[in-house]
């Protein structure tokens, strides 16, 4: 079986595994289960890379404070085609910073994030079938991992970016939360401290939602990869290699 036929057999499972889930009605984030979910346009595959290939230092320079550990995700998922030509994210959960990318590798934007309330890697087992009001705080983490990620409406018809159904994780517009949340003025600071406010899903600011989320995966599928913040790149992301360091994009 070819990578392409791998990549669409995985994405067939995700569907399937939606469609078992939507009448179920128990969500964890603010982005309830969509329903009836099309399969969006698939890219081709595209043939291995030649060489090392980097996000170059001029899309970098234009990155105000991407840390080491975006900068060699992003050279290392165009290098190794792990996206397959595909868009794809890269979020920093460290930071609070989400880096959206075209297929070639340019930079189409990037913003604060809110994040899961709890640090952590993992998701709890079995939490996206529980209501919001059993998920304690330190089950309200934002999962690190690679995963295939598409354009879909909620049952409330308000689009978002899922990016794992089994644990109900999306990126969406930032939503008004409760008064003490105040979870757009989060965004607003210039510090990651205070970004860990959600129940696991990543809110950005609507703009940046509407501006470069939405084109970027319009049509089509996308690579969504979070980075980790207890665990290392190499543990999880089981192909990572990490660049040497004369192709560190930004060393130049």
């Amino acid at each position: 079986m070819s990578r392409a036929e791998l990549f669409d057999v995985s994405m067939m499972v995700a569907l399937t595994s939606l469609a078992n889930r939507v009448g179920r009605g128990l969500l964890l984030c603010a982005a309830l289960l969509a329903a009836g979910i099309g399969l969006p346009a698939m890219a081709a595959e595209l043939p291995p890379t030649s060489g090392l290939q980097v996000v170059n230092a001029e899309v970098w320079s234009d990155a105000a404070g991407a840390s080491t550990e975006v900068r060699n995700m992003a050279d290392w998922v165009l290098d190794s085609n792990d996206h397959q030509g595909l868009p794809f994210i890269v979020i920093d959960k460290a930071h609070a910073k989400v880096f959206v990318f075209a297929g070639d590798g340019r930079l189409r934007g990037t913003a604060a994030a809110l994040l899961g309330m709890a640090k952590g890697d993992d998701a709890t087992p079995g939490i996206g079938n529980r209501p919001l009001s059993t998920i304690r705080p330190e089950e309200r983490t934002t999962q690190a991992g690679r995963f295939v990620a598409a354009l879909d409406r909620n049952l409330h018809g308000v689009e978002i970016l899922w990016i794992d159904y089994d644990t109900a994780l999306s990126l969406h517009r930032v939503v008004k939360g409760t008064a003490r949340e105040q979870r757009a003025q989060r965004l607003a600071t210039p510090s990651p401290q205070d970004n860990r406010i959600s129940y696991g899903c990543i809110n950005v600011p609507v703009n940046f939602y509407t501006d470069v989320v939405n084109p970027a995966f319009k049509g089509t599928n996308g690579i969504v990869y979070i980075l980790p913040e207890t665990r290392s790149l190499a543990a999880t992301f089981a192909k990572y290699y990490p660049p040497s360091a004369g192709a560190r994009s930004f060393a130049r």
